[in-house]
């Protein structure tokens, strides 16, 4: 099998060696997605929502250059560093993920690379009609 791999232009992704997707086959995973805008900087400073919905336009992006969309993902992984914020967090991915319905992890630890950061997301995506 082919495997693909998806960049943002993340600086970060040489320099750590990673890449923001990788598609084998019908199979894509998306890596933890932060909610950062094209410069790297941080958007929703505090607001779990607006930077939960920035990592899904992330990875709406991602899926999109591997031949995929939002309809394929199979598993979500919300990652916060306050678990009370699990439900603004939900109400954000469900606006992304109310047709597929992928199963889902939600889980905290203590901090991200960058403090300003509440949230990242994984997806795992599998593209089940190989003619796309």
């Amino acid at each position: 099998m082919d495997r693909q791999l998806v960049s943002n232009g993340n600086p970060m992704e040489s320099i750590v060696g990673f890449s923001r997707a990788v598609r084998v086959g019908p199979y894509i995973a998306v890596g933890g997605t932060a909610p950062v805008d094209a410069d790297g900087k941080t958007v929703g400073v505090g607001d779990v929502f607006a930077q939960t919905t920035r990592c899904f336009e992330i990875i709406k992006a991602a899926l999109e250059a591997a031949g995929s969309g939002l309809h394929d993902i199979v598993r979500t992984r919300v990652i916060l560093t306050d678990i009370d914020n699990w439900k603004p967090a939900i109400e954000a991915r469900k606006a992304y993920c109310q047709d597929s319905r992928p199963v889902d992890t939600i889980m905290a630890i203590n901090r991200f690379v960058n403090p300003e950061w509440l949230v990242e997301i994984e997806v795992d995506a599998v593209i089940a009609d190989q003619s796309t």
